[in-house]
């Protein structure tokens, strides 16, 4: 821009000039007075193109300070911008990271709420063909009974059945407890009582799947007591009973060593 109006202001002086020796040439052609006059209009012409001519370079350069002034303070704030553009889009990785490990330590927190709670919540089993619900610790309880039993430790069992009944009586497991029960008491001679236990689970649910080598226990602890009469009775009214048993198959065969 400043050069524009330099050149502009150039071209004025120069064409000034030119007119001024063309009029000083052809001065003689007028009397004094004009010449004079005609010479100092134009000076007056010249002298006012040259302040006009500065009044606009200092303008020009004005603006041309205020346009850079203004080019510095926008880039200025753009670099804020970015800063600040740059500094909020941290906080929002930083945010979303939160949100990412809050929902994660909640979801943990909630399984452990979730796995706690089903150690008490009672389950579905299904023992010697029946399906019940029972509590966590009772199926741990008659599980771990039963191991003792199969590992052959027949007086613990005895021990641990007695527990495991006494503490739940209403069990869905009483039925079976009182079966392995009367065999931990047969393993170790305890006939009378594994005879008592085993009546105890026929009284209880006489249609049980044990109800059958319940009878033939009984059987099997009067023939050890030499009660023949009571064993035979027994073995008949378990072939009556429970005719299409295995039980009662074995239970022939015993009558018929009786006779």
């Amino acid at each position: 821009m400043e050069f524009h109006v330099v050149g502009y202001v150039h071209k004025w002086v120069i064409s000034g000039l030119m007119w001024l020796s063309v009029v000083s040439a052809h001065a003689a052609l007028f009397d004094d007075n004009e010449a004079r006059t005609a010479i100092l209009d134009l000076r007056q012409r010249i002298e006012a193109s040259r302040v006009a001519s500065e009044v606009a370079i200092t303008r020009a350069g004005e603006d041309n300070m205020v346009l850079r002034r203004s080019l510095v303070d926008l880039q200025n704030q753009i670099e804020l911008l970015r800063t600040e553009l740059a500094r909020l889009r941290g906080m929002n990785e930083q945010l979303t990271r939160d949100v990412s490990d809050s929902q994660r330590q909640q979801k943990d927190s909630v399984q452990r709420t979730d796995e706690r709670f089903k150690q008490f919540e009672p389950l579905k089993v299904n023992v010697d063909g029946r399906e019940f619900f029972a509590e966590p610790l009772e199926k741990r309880d008659f599980e771990a009974a039963l191991l003792v039993f199969r590992r052959g430790d027949f007086p613990a069992a005895q021990t641990v059945f007695l527990d495991f009944i006494k503490r739940y009586g209403a069990s869905g497991y009483r039925v079976s407890a009182l079966f392995w029960l009367g065999n931990a008491q047969y393993a170790i001679r305890d006939y009378k009582e594994a005879m008592n236990n085993f009546r105890a689970l026929i009284a209880q649910d006489s249609e049980h799947v044990r109800a059958p080598e319940a009878v033939l226990s009984i059987a099997n602890c009067q023939i050890e007591l030499k009660d023949t009469r009571g064993a035979r009775k027994t073995l008949e009214d378990l072939v009556k009973a429970y005719p299409q048993s295995e039980a009662a198959g074995a239970a022939k065969e015993r009558l018929a060593r009786l006779k």
